[in-house]
């Protein structure tokens, strides 16, 4: 059942935990899974792959589909492969039971790229049509550095954790978490992940415009430069309540698979990341997990020993 921008019982043909019967007869492979699903679903996909089916990463957040590809490399699949993928998830959506769903708005303005980059002309006509609102991308490192979500969720769950912990996330994650204090780190971390792009050819804009953008929040708070009026005039996300712990996939995700991945993107290019080596330590010591090593590093995503300018060649040419 669907409520929000989308009413009524809608029909699933198959509901299956088979991951072959889920696939059989497709034209497009949909991964609307956490980043850290990937390679899970690339083991249990190699061996039912014959390379005619497009593989929509939805979303691929930071470095998803290198990470998804290099994984199916590793599970022994040979043949070839192309994925495409967005920033961000299509939708703005919540689970309010069982088996219903709010969808609050669809994502505006939604960047999507390919794995091959010289694929993006085939891959953008063909997904176009399904989601019209996405918009192409130079290559998947520019949605690698634009996941927004890494951005403010990161320093939105560290600097609230004492909140969360206490009261069981009891607060609007938005509204009322992203404070200007919040929002002060998320400029920091934000002017840090501009600098990875500059530094690696690749186009960014700000975190405010982004979030303009893609339909979350009023002109007002876009042109005010304050990421916390930011959240809290954003409608999409008004009711949506904090995790209630920081087991959650705003830290497991938008830390280690989000800030990790964008620190090693960082290295490569010789760009000092202070803010997110913070949070990424920070985050580490409050769950006791080392996201540094655990996190989607450079040898997950394929990358490991490549200069800049064979890493910008390799994402062209999808080797």
């Amino acid at each position: 059942m669907a409520r929000g921008i989308v009413e009524g019982l809608v029909p699933i043909d198959v509901l299956t935990t088979d991951v072959a019967e889920a696939v059989r007869g497709a034209d497009l492979i949909m991964l609307v899974v956490p980043s850290v699903a990937h390679e899970t679903y690339a083991q249990a996909l190699a061996p039912l792959l014959d390379g005619s089916q497009p593989i929509f990463v939805n979303p691929g957040h930071t470095g998803g589909g290198l990470h998804f590809v290099h994984e199916l490399r590793r599970a022994g699949y040979r043949r070839p492969v192309r994925t495409c993928e967005t920033v961000t998830l299509t939708y703005i959506t919540r689970m309010e039971g069982p088996a219903t769903v709010n969808i609050y708005s669809y994502t505006k303005r939604l960047r999507f790229a390919t794995l091959p980059g010289r694929d993006c002309g085939e891959l953008f006509a063909l997904m176009k049509p399904l989601y019209p609102e996405i918009v192409a991308a130079s290559s998947v490192l520019e949605t690698a550095l634009a996941n927004i979500n890494a951005v403010f969720h990161s320093p939105g769950m560290i600097m609230n954790a004492g909140w969360i912990q206490h009261t069981g996330g009891d607060f609007l994650f938005y509204r009322e978490g992203i404070t200007d204090a919040v929002g002060r780190v998320t400029a920091a971390v934000d002017a840090e992940r501009m600098a990875i792009a500059r530094a690696l050819g690749v186009p960014a804009v700000s975190f405010l415009q982004l979030f303009y953008d893609a339909g979350l929040t009023t002109e007002g708070a876009l042109k005010s430069g304050d990421i916390s009026r930011a959240c809290i005039e954003s409608a999409p996300n008004q009711k949506i309540k904090s995790p209630g712990s920081l087991d959650h996939r705003y830290v497991h995700e938008d830390v280690g698979y989000g800030l990790v991945p964008m620190a090693a993107l960082a290295r490569v290019a010789g760009v000092p990341t202070p803010t997110m080596d913070a949070l990424i330590q920070l985050a580490g010591l409050s769950l006791g997990i080392d996201y540094a090593k655990d996190g989607l590093t450079l040898d997950k995503l394929g990358l490991a020993g490549q200069s800049v300018a064979e890493l910008l060649a390799n994402i062209e040419s999808g080797v």
